[in-house]
């Protein structure tokens, strides 16, 4: 019975916060929703610039390493041949 209790109880809860949004609290709910627009721009451009820098950092230091092992193997080959 605590189930099914739980299902409507949450049901009615839903309708009601629906139908408060939607006929009684509609302006501020607006206000609410477009005011969160510019900081999740925001947050989401640092994000996706702290993203491309890191990228950019990865990338210099793979081919550095790469640029290291293959000096190393030239130099064993080197090495081995004389």
């Amino acid at each position: 019975m605590g189930k099914y209790l739980a299902i409507i109880v949450g049901l009615i809860a839903m309708l009601a916060g629906v139908y408060l949004v939607i006929f009684i609290w509609w302006r501020e709910f607006y206000e609410l929703v477009f005011g969160a627009i510019p900081p999740l721009l925001f947050f989401g451009g640092l994000i996706a610039l702290i993203a491309g820098i890191s990228s950019v950092k990865d990338a210099i230091r793979t081919k550095k390493l790469e640029e290291e092992v293959a000096q190393e193997e030239k130099e064993e080959t080197k090495q081995q041949e004389a």
